[in-house]
Protein backbone atom coordinates (compact mmCIF):
# COMPACT_ATOMS: atom_id res chain seq x y z
CA UNK A 1 0.00 0.00 0.00
CA UNK A 2 1.28 3.43 -0.92
CA UNK A 3 2.00 5.91 1.81
CA UNK A 4 -0.62 8.34 0.42
CA UNK A 5 -3.24 5.56 0.38
CA UNK A 6 -2.44 4.70 4.00
CA UNK A 7 -2.82 8.34 5.04
CA UNK A 8 -6.15 8.56 3.19
CA UNK A 9 -7.52 5.50 5.00
CA UNK A 10 -6.21 6.92 8.27
CA UNK A 11 -8.14 10.13 7.69
CA UNK A 12 -11.27 8.12 6.91
CA UNK A 13 -10.94 5.90 9.98
CA UNK A 14 -12.80 8.18 12.48
CA UNK A 15 -15.76 8.56 10.11
CA UNK A 16 -15.80 4.81 9.35
CA UNK A 17 -15.73 3.98 13.06
CA UNK A 18 -18.55 6.43 13.71
CA UNK A 19 -20.69 4.97 10.90
CA UNK A 20 -19.91 1.44 12.02
CA UNK A 21 -20.89 2.03 15.65
CA UNK A 22 -23.94 4.22 15.12
CA UNK A 23 -25.30 2.97 11.77
CA UNK A 24 -24.03 -0.45 10.69
CA UNK A 25 -24.15 -2.11 14.13
CA UNK A 26 -27.70 -0.87 14.94
CA UNK A 27 -28.94 -2.09 11.53
CA UNK A 28 -27.45 -5.55 12.10
CA UNK A 29 -28.85 -5.58 15.65
CA UNK A 30 -32.34 -4.70 14.42
CA UNK A 31 -32.13 -7.42 11.77
CA UNK A 32 -31.22 -10.00 14.44
CA UNK A 33 -34.00 -8.84 16.79
CA UNK A 34 -36.59 -9.11 14.01
CA UNK A 35 -36.02 -12.87 13.71
CA UNK A 36 -35.91 -13.61 17.45
CA UNK A 37 -39.34 -14.85 18.58
CA UNK A 38 -40.53 -13.96 22.07
CA UNK A 39 -37.50 -11.83 22.86
CA UNK A 40 -37.46 -10.57 26.46
CA UNK A 41 -35.47 -7.37 26.87
CA UNK A 42 -35.12 -7.88 30.64
CA UNK A 43 -33.63 -11.38 30.53
CA UNK A 44 -32.12 -11.04 27.03
CA UNK A 45 -33.66 -14.39 26.07
CA UNK A 46 -35.91 -15.71 23.28
CA UNK A 47 -37.51 -19.07 22.54
CA UNK A 48 -36.91 -19.39 18.79
CA UNK A 49 -36.11 -17.80 15.47
CA UNK A 50 -38.23 -17.36 12.38
CA UNK A 51 -40.64 -15.06 10.58
CA UNK A 52 -43.32 -14.95 13.27
CA UNK A 53 -42.58 -11.30 14.17
CA UNK A 54 -43.15 -10.22 10.57
CA UNK A 55 -46.36 -12.24 10.39
CA UNK A 56 -47.62 -10.70 13.62
CA UNK A 57 -46.85 -7.15 12.51
CA UNK A 58 -48.41 -7.60 9.07
CA UNK A 59 -51.64 -8.91 10.67
CA UNK A 60 -51.76 -6.35 13.49
CA UNK A 61 -54.73 -3.97 12.89
CA UNK A 62 -52.83 -1.12 14.54
CA UNK A 63 -49.95 -1.56 12.09
CA UNK A 64 -52.29 -1.81 9.10
CA UNK A 65 -53.99 1.42 10.18
CA UNK A 66 -50.58 3.08 10.60
CA UNK A 67 -49.62 1.95 7.08
CA UNK A 68 -52.88 3.37 5.70
CA UNK A 69 -52.33 6.73 7.42
CA UNK A 70 -48.72 6.91 6.28
CA UNK A 71 -49.52 6.06 2.66
CA UNK A 72 -52.30 8.68 2.52
CA UNK A 73 -49.90 11.22 3.98
CA UNK A 74 -47.20 10.35 1.44
CA UNK A 75 -49.51 10.33 -1.60
CA UNK A 76 -51.08 13.70 -0.74
CA UNK A 77 -48.34 15.78 0.86
CA UNK A 78 -45.33 14.99 -1.37
CA UNK A 79 -46.80 16.03 -4.77
CA UNK A 80 -48.89 18.87 -3.33
CA UNK A 81 -46.04 20.42 -1.32
CA UNK A 82 -43.59 20.06 -4.21
CA UNK A 83 -46.04 21.59 -6.70
CA UNK A 84 -46.91 24.49 -4.39
CA UNK A 85 -43.22 25.13 -3.64
CA UNK A 86 -42.49 25.22 -7.37
CA UNK A 87 -45.28 27.72 -8.06
CA UNK A 88 -44.29 29.96 -5.14
CA UNK A 89 -40.60 29.80 -6.11
CA UNK A 90 -41.37 30.80 -9.69
CA UNK A 91 -43.46 33.69 -8.36
CA UNK A 92 -40.72 34.81 -5.98
CA UNK A 93 -38.11 34.57 -8.73
CA UNK A 94 -40.11 36.98 -10.89
CA UNK A 95 -40.61 39.54 -8.10
CA UNK A 96 -37.92 42.19 -7.83
CA UNK A 97 -39.01 44.55 -5.03
CA UNK A 98 -39.01 43.03 -1.50
CA UNK A 99 -37.89 39.67 -2.88
CA UNK A 100 -35.60 38.94 0.10
CA UNK A 101 -38.39 39.89 2.55
CA UNK A 102 -40.85 37.45 0.98
CA UNK A 103 -38.23 34.69 0.97
CA UNK A 104 -37.62 35.27 4.68
CA UNK A 105 -41.35 35.19 5.47
CA UNK A 106 -41.81 31.90 3.63
CA UNK A 107 -38.79 30.39 5.39
CA UNK A 108 -39.87 31.29 8.94
CA UNK A 109 -42.00 28.15 9.56
CA UNK A 110 -38.97 25.98 8.82
CA UNK A 111 -36.93 27.46 11.70
CA UNK A 112 -39.86 27.33 14.13
CA UNK A 113 -40.15 24.40 16.53
CA UNK A 114 -42.33 21.66 15.06
CA UNK A 115 -44.23 20.99 18.28
CA UNK A 116 -44.91 24.70 18.76
CA UNK A 117 -46.37 24.96 15.26
CA UNK A 118 -48.40 21.82 15.94
CA UNK A 119 -49.89 23.32 19.08
CA UNK A 120 -50.86 26.45 17.15
CA UNK A 121 -52.59 24.29 14.53
CA UNK A 122 -54.38 22.36 17.27
CA UNK A 123 -55.68 25.62 18.74
CA UNK A 124 -56.82 26.79 15.29
CA UNK A 125 -58.70 23.59 14.50
CA UNK A 126 -59.76 22.08 17.84
CA UNK A 127 -63.25 22.58 19.27
CA UNK A 128 -63.34 23.37 23.00
CA UNK A 129 -66.00 24.20 25.57
CA UNK A 130 -65.30 27.89 25.04
CA UNK A 131 -64.64 28.13 21.30
CA UNK A 132 -65.03 26.15 18.11
CA UNK A 133 -61.65 27.38 16.90
CA UNK A 134 -60.74 30.03 14.34
CA UNK A 135 -61.16 27.70 11.36
CA UNK A 136 -64.68 26.74 12.41
CA UNK A 137 -65.54 30.41 12.91
CA UNK A 138 -64.54 31.01 9.29
CA UNK A 139 -66.58 27.99 8.18
CA UNK A 140 -69.61 29.28 10.10
CA UNK A 141 -69.15 32.74 8.59
CA UNK A 142 -69.58 31.26 5.12
CA UNK A 143 -72.61 29.23 6.20
CA UNK A 144 -70.91 25.91 6.94
CA UNK A 145 -71.24 23.56 9.91
CA UNK A 146 -68.55 23.30 12.60
CA UNK A 147 -66.27 20.28 12.42
CA UNK A 148 -64.02 18.92 15.16
CA UNK A 149 -60.80 18.51 13.20
CA UNK A 150 -58.82 17.09 16.14
CA UNK A 151 -61.22 14.64 17.79
CA UNK A 152 -63.87 14.37 15.09
CA UNK A 153 -64.25 12.22 11.95
CA UNK A 154 -61.30 10.50 10.32
CA UNK A 155 -61.37 12.60 7.15
CA UNK A 156 -61.19 15.82 9.20
CA UNK A 157 -58.19 14.61 11.21
CA UNK A 158 -56.45 13.43 8.06
CA UNK A 159 -57.07 16.81 6.44
CA UNK A 160 -55.40 18.60 9.37
CA UNK A 161 -52.46 16.18 9.36
CA UNK A 162 -51.85 16.64 5.62
CA UNK A 163 -52.34 20.41 5.79
CA UNK A 164 -49.93 20.68 8.70
CA UNK A 165 -47.30 18.48 7.02
CA UNK A 166 -47.45 20.54 3.83
CA UNK A 167 -47.12 23.73 5.87
CA UNK A 168 -44.03 22.43 7.68
CA UNK A 169 -42.12 21.11 4.64
CA UNK A 170 -43.02 23.91 2.24
CA UNK A 171 -40.40 26.48 3.38
CA UNK A 172 -37.44 24.15 2.83
CA UNK A 173 -38.65 23.21 -0.64
CA UNK A 174 -39.19 26.87 -1.53
CA UNK A 175 -35.64 27.68 -0.40
CA UNK A 176 -34.11 24.90 -2.51
CA UNK A 177 -36.16 25.67 -5.63
CA UNK A 178 -35.60 29.41 -5.36
CA UNK A 179 -31.86 28.79 -5.35
CA UNK A 180 -32.18 26.40 -8.30
CA UNK A 181 -34.17 28.93 -10.32
CA UNK A 182 -31.61 31.64 -9.62
CA UNK A 183 -28.85 29.42 -11.04
CA UNK A 184 -30.53 28.91 -14.44
CA UNK A 185 -28.58 30.62 -17.22
CA UNK A 186 -30.59 33.65 -18.38
CA UNK A 187 -29.27 33.17 -21.93
CA UNK A 188 -31.84 30.44 -22.52
CA UNK A 189 -34.68 32.76 -21.47
CA UNK A 190 -33.44 35.59 -23.66
CA UNK A 191 -33.18 33.32 -26.69
CA UNK A 192 -36.68 31.96 -26.09
CA UNK A 193 -38.18 35.46 -25.80
CA UNK A 194 -36.51 36.53 -29.06
CA UNK A 195 -38.19 33.56 -30.77
CA UNK A 196 -41.55 34.60 -29.27
CA UNK A 197 -41.91 31.50 -27.09
CA UNK A 198 -44.85 31.53 -24.67
CA UNK A 199 -44.26 31.62 -20.91
CA UNK A 200 -45.78 28.18 -20.42
CA UNK A 201 -43.46 26.65 -23.03
CA UNK A 202 -40.49 28.44 -21.47
CA UNK A 203 -41.46 26.96 -18.11
CA UNK A 204 -41.94 23.39 -19.38
CA UNK A 205 -39.07 23.32 -21.89
CA UNK A 206 -36.41 25.38 -20.12
CA UNK A 207 -37.15 25.95 -16.44
CA UNK A 208 -38.33 22.47 -15.45
CA UNK A 209 -35.55 20.56 -17.25
CA UNK A 210 -32.89 22.88 -15.82
CA UNK A 211 -34.08 22.48 -12.22
CA UNK A 212 -35.19 18.83 -12.55
CA UNK A 213 -32.29 17.53 -10.38
CA UNK A 214 -33.47 19.71 -7.49
CA UNK A 215 -37.11 18.71 -8.03
CA UNK A 216 -36.08 15.06 -8.01
CA UNK A 217 -34.06 15.60 -4.83
CA UNK A 218 -37.09 17.15 -3.12
CA UNK A 219 -39.35 14.32 -4.25
CA UNK A 220 -36.97 11.68 -2.89
CA UNK A 221 -36.42 13.44 0.44
CA UNK A 222 -40.15 14.21 0.60
CA UNK A 223 -41.05 10.53 0.31
CA UNK A 224 -38.51 9.56 2.96
CA UNK A 225 -39.61 12.35 5.31
CA UNK A 226 -43.32 11.54 4.92
CA UNK A 227 -42.70 7.87 5.66
CA UNK A 228 -40.83 8.90 8.84
CA UNK A 229 -43.65 11.17 10.06
CA UNK A 230 -44.35 10.97 13.79
CA UNK A 231 -43.62 14.14 15.76
CA UNK A 232 -46.10 16.18 13.72
CA UNK A 233 -48.92 13.78 14.61
CA UNK A 234 -47.96 13.87 18.30
CA UNK A 235 -48.11 17.67 18.24
CA UNK A 236 -51.63 17.56 16.79
CA UNK A 237 -53.28 14.54 18.39
CA UNK A 238 -51.24 13.79 21.52
CA UNK A 239 -49.08 10.80 22.39
CA UNK A 240 -51.86 8.19 22.20
CA UNK A 241 -52.10 8.10 18.42
CA UNK A 242 -53.69 4.64 18.37
CA UNK A 243 -56.68 5.94 20.31
CA UNK A 244 -56.97 8.86 17.88
CA UNK A 245 -56.64 6.48 14.93
CA UNK A 246 -53.85 8.63 13.48
CA UNK A 247 -50.73 6.59 14.18
CA UNK A 248 -47.95 6.22 11.61
CA UNK A 249 -45.45 3.44 10.96
CA UNK A 250 -42.73 5.20 12.95
CA UNK A 251 -45.27 5.83 15.72
CA UNK A 252 -46.10 2.12 15.73
CA UNK A 253 -42.40 1.26 16.09
CA UNK A 254 -42.10 3.70 18.98
CA UNK A 255 -45.18 2.28 20.70
CA UNK A 256 -43.83 -1.23 20.44
CA UNK A 257 -40.62 -0.09 22.13
CA UNK A 258 -41.71 2.51 24.69
CA UNK A 259 -45.43 3.29 24.41
CA UNK A 260 -48.49 1.72 25.98
CA UNK A 261 -47.74 -1.47 24.03
CA UNK A 262 -44.04 -1.24 24.92
CA UNK A 263 -41.64 -4.03 25.66
CA UNK A 264 -41.67 -5.77 22.27
CA UNK A 265 -38.39 -4.93 20.52
CA UNK A 266 -38.75 -7.89 18.13
CA UNK A 267 -42.06 -6.58 16.78
CA UNK A 268 -40.63 -3.06 16.61
CA UNK A 269 -37.58 -4.32 14.69
CA UNK A 270 -39.77 -6.21 12.21
CA UNK A 271 -41.93 -3.13 11.62
CA UNK A 272 -38.83 -0.95 11.20
CA UNK A 273 -37.37 -3.29 8.57
CA UNK A 274 -40.69 -3.41 6.72
CA UNK A 275 -40.62 0.40 6.62
CA UNK A 276 -37.00 0.28 5.42
CA UNK A 277 -37.95 -2.11 2.62
CA UNK A 278 -40.87 0.09 1.51
CA UNK A 279 -38.77 3.27 1.48
CA UNK A 280 -35.92 1.52 -0.34
CA UNK A 281 -38.29 0.15 -2.98
CA UNK A 282 -39.90 3.54 -3.64
CA UNK A 283 -36.49 5.22 -3.78
CA UNK A 284 -35.25 2.69 -6.34
CA UNK A 285 -38.38 3.21 -8.45
CA UNK A 286 -37.83 6.97 -8.34
CA UNK A 287 -34.20 6.50 -9.36
CA UNK A 288 -35.22 4.42 -12.37
CA UNK A 289 -37.85 6.97 -13.39
CA UNK A 290 -35.39 9.84 -12.99
CA UNK A 291 -33.06 8.42 -15.66
CA UNK A 292 -35.46 9.60 -18.36
CA UNK A 293 -36.90 12.71 -16.73
CA UNK A 294 -33.99 14.30 -14.86
CA UNK A 295 -31.45 16.31 -16.87
CA UNK A 296 -28.03 16.74 -15.26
Amino acid sequence: MKRTDFKAWLYLLPAMLFLGVFMVYPLVDVLVYSFEEGYNSASQTFFGTGLYNYSYVLHDPYFLRAVKNTLILVVITVPVSTGLALLISVGLNSIKPLKELFQTVYFLPYVTNTLAVGLVFMILFKKTAYSDGLINLLINFFGGISVDFIEGPYWAKMFVMCFYTIWVVLPFKILILTGALASVDKTYYNAARIDGTSKWRIFTRITLPMISPMVFYLVITGFIGAFKAYSDEVALFGTNLNAAGMNTIVGYVYDMLYGNSGGYPSYASAAALILFAVVLTITCINLMVSRKNVHY
